[in-house]
């Protein structure tokens, strides 16, 4: 028990802890990228309490040694019959009086009796790591439809809610007008209620795009509820693309802010966020971090293995590092295997991400030759990364390339009848044409060789390769795994995808063209949004991808002699350098470096 004297000094060294929090830069909480899991990719909606402990006790076991802290509970922990990676409009959601989403027990049992999330809270902290919750913006429309208290004024949920700012693809909530009385206090109940529970880290879901006005002031709200809390809370944004316009606002707010929407294991969305990691740059400082979302490496959906080559995760763990995004894990760490573990506990390859400095973009060439370079704090030492993310059909010959088919294009799509004599390959391109690839669901119809040998359906033949930006590649079915559907007809002889796709197929001999209807397919008609994309044909000499050299002067990198070589994936250090840096790099793949300038005798 403590004397009047100890409690009072306890007291005091508790309120001037707060109010330290309070009064600090907010961005000296994240001053290296957050590194954590996040329970989205391999749980989506239903991830539960026991999930979350036993990847708890994997990061803590397993990763804690090596910077890995942040365990996130993702969406919907306050739906109790939530599945998948859907939701159900309507579902009834656990709340408390003052409109206050709650977790539910059947997920999280030590919630009952309004405890929240401090039990699991006090648990991950046990382990010597930080809790994380997602949360979407606004308050719940069943809040609105109760109307129910706001804590600490007289108003009423409907007083607030601006029933006009609605999430496109989530049903939960209205956004708040922080205009209006108790919008701000509705924000402080929030943040006063999660630092109650301990949480060390929320990601915001329905901000970052389009950041309009209504967006825009709610995330000033939450800064302000964050630092009236005492408790430093990292304060991550989603989804993107975030606007690059609003780059200085959001980097003076956040912590972190995604550049893209949800990022899975294809290799188009991989290839995609070498540009907009580069085109964040001017906006990337301490504790304010571009996010290139989630590492879906290992077991993820529900336990199926990510669909990246090996190749590609160096590329994806490299690119992350060299342009320092947060790292945060999507895959169950609890059927993590080897080579996974070896991605995430190379601590040459996380300094790179924690300890670098002027991260940018050296070059990047027509034929897919990219180069990163950054600074080693403290050394005249430079950080390098290569890669090669060409692919086949850019040095192939274009045979057709059509206008931009959107859902206004007469039968939303495209007659394709091209001349592929002396092909051996043929590439399928279609790729988006308005910078985005919301809504963009392709179907190649009737798909077909033909020539002195008859007609071969590639449908039946099968392809050599195939890659789309979200979803699957299927025969007969769109890349959300539905029926194909075109003009409101089914179509069984037909390849579903979606934009940025490649498929390539072998050509045998005796056939000359090729011919096909390539679309939008009724999901991509029936969005709200996108649906805009540009098909091409490519004919090829080769099937296989070859490794490339890439190459970097050592003057580019401001050595005059010779330089030692280290390279930290295989921590193996190399023969020097000598008037210029060149690695072989597979395709899809990378190499990085650590490059030392020697010292002339």
């Amino acid at each position: 028990m403590l004397r009047p004297a100890a409690f009072l000094l306890a007291a005091m060294t508790a309120l001037s802890s707060a109010a330290s929090a309070a009064e600090a830069d907010f961005h000296a909480w994240a001053a290296t990228p957050p590194m954590g899991w996040n329970s989205w990719d391999c749980f989506g909606t239903t991830v539960t309490e026991a999930q979350t402990k036993a990847n708890a006790d994997f990061m803590a076991a397993k990763l804690k040694s090596h910077g890995w802290q942040y365990v996130v509970v993702d969406i919907q922990w306050y739906q109790p019959t939530a599945t998948g990676h859907d939701y159900v409009p309507g579902a009834k959601l656990v709340m408390d009086e003052y409109s206050r989403l709650q977790p539910a027990v059947e997920k999280f049992p030590s919630a009952a009796n309004g405890a929240g999330f401090k039990s699991l809270a006090g648990y991950v902290h046990g382990l010597g790591l930080k809790f994380g919750i997602h949360l979407m913006r606004g308050i719940p429309r069943q809040a609105v439809k109760q109307n129910t208290a706001i804590l600490g004024t007289d108003k009423r949920a409907a007083d607030i809610a601006d029933t006009s700012s609605v999430c496109s693809w989530n049903p939960d909530m209205y956004g708040v007008d922080i205009r209006r009385p108790g919008g701000q206090e509705y924000y402080d109940s929030l943040m006063a209620m999660y630092a109650g529970w301990g949480v060390d880290f929320i990601k915001v879901d329905d901000i970052a795009r389009p950041y309009d006005e209504v967006q825009k002031l709610e995330i000033e709200a939450i800064r302000r509820a964050i630092a009236k809390t005492g408790r430093p809370i990292v304060f991550s944004l989603s989804p993107g693309e975030t606007p690059l316009a609003r780059g200085e606002h959001v980097a003076d707010h956040a912590n972190m802010w995604r550049i893209s929407d949800d990022f899975w294991d294809n290799w188009p969305a991989l290839r995609s966020q070498f540009k907009r990691l580069h085109d964040w740059t001017p906006h990337r400082r301490t504790g304010a971090w571009p996010d290139a979302d989630m590492l879906p490496l290992g077991t993820i959906e529900f336990g199926r293995q990510t669909k990246f080559t090996r190749d590609e995760q160096f590329t994806l763990m490299t690119l992350w590092s060299i342009a320092r995004s947060p790292l945060m894990h999507g895959g169950d760490m609890t059927k993590t295997d080897d080579f996974t573990l070896s991605l995430l506990t190379n601590d040459e390859v996380l300094a790179v991400n924690q300890r670098s400095e002027n991260n940018r973009q050296l070059f990047r060439t027509d034929d897919g030759h990219v180069a990163w370079v950054a600074d080693v704090p403290g050394s005249a030492d430079k950080y390098v990364a290569l890669f090669n993310i060409g692919e086949a059909y850019q040095s192939a010959r274009k045979l057709q390339e059509t206008s931009i088919v959107t859902r206004n294009t007469p039968g939303h799509g495209v007659a394709l009848d091209v001349d592929v004599s002396g092909a051996k390959v043929l590439h399928l391109v279609a790729d988006e044409a308005d910078g985005a690839i919301m809504g963009d669901h392709v179907v190649w119809s009737e798909p077909r060789l033909v020539g002195p040998a008859g007609e071969l359906r590639l449908t039946k033949q099968g392809w050599l390769s195939a890659s789309t930006g979200w979803g699957k590649v299927a025969v007969g079915l769109g890349a959300a795994g539905k029926p194909l559907r075109l003009n409101g007809k089914p179509v069984a002889d037909g390849i579903g995808a979606h934009a940025r796709a490649h498929l390539s197929f072998a050509v045998p001999e005796g056939y000359t063209r090729f011919q096909a209807f390539a679309a939008l397919d009724d999901v991509a008609v029936g969005h709200a949004t996108g649906a805009t994309v540009r098909f091409s044909v490519y004919a090829g000499d080769r099937a296989g991808d070859t490794p490339a050299t890439v190459r970097v002067p050592l003057a580019d990198l401001g050595f005059s002699g010779e330089a030692k070589v280290r390279d930290l994936w295989t921590r193996a250090d190399l023969a020097n350098a000598k008037g210029e840096l060149s690695a072989e790099v597979a395709t899809h793949g990378a190499r990085l470096f650590r490059v030392s300038p020697v010292q002339a005798r």
